[in-house]
């Protein structure tokens, strides 16, 4: 933290000077720390966010006994990939 922070006269983030529309407009649009075009910026805008999958799934909505979703939930992070290889397994074998 630099020194400024400490020894800031504010008590509660309320205090915080509102940011009128004179900051605003003389902020510089950046984009992984640099200045961009606003052209840039736009670009970069539409790629935010989680890349599409190269396939979409279709969302399926299924009740399941309380104690499987528990256990399923307990074996951690990717549970809902695990479910659906096991899903595909019985399936596709019973073909």
């Amino acid at each position: 933290m630099n020194e400024s922070a400490k020894t800031s006269n504010w008590t509660d983030v309320d205090d915080a000077p509102e940011l009128g529309p004179e900051f605003f407009q003389s902020a510089k649009q950046m984009v992984a720390g640099k200045p961009v075009s606003p052209t840039d910026f736009d670009a970069a805008k539409k790629r935010m966010g989680r890349p599409p999958a190269p396939l979409k799934r279709p969302t399926l909505n299924m009740r399941v006994d309380a104690d499987v979703l528990e256990a399923l939930k307990a074996s951690g992070k990717g549970w809902q990939t695990r479910v659906n290889t096991i899903l595909r397994q019985e399936v596709l074998e019973r073909r």
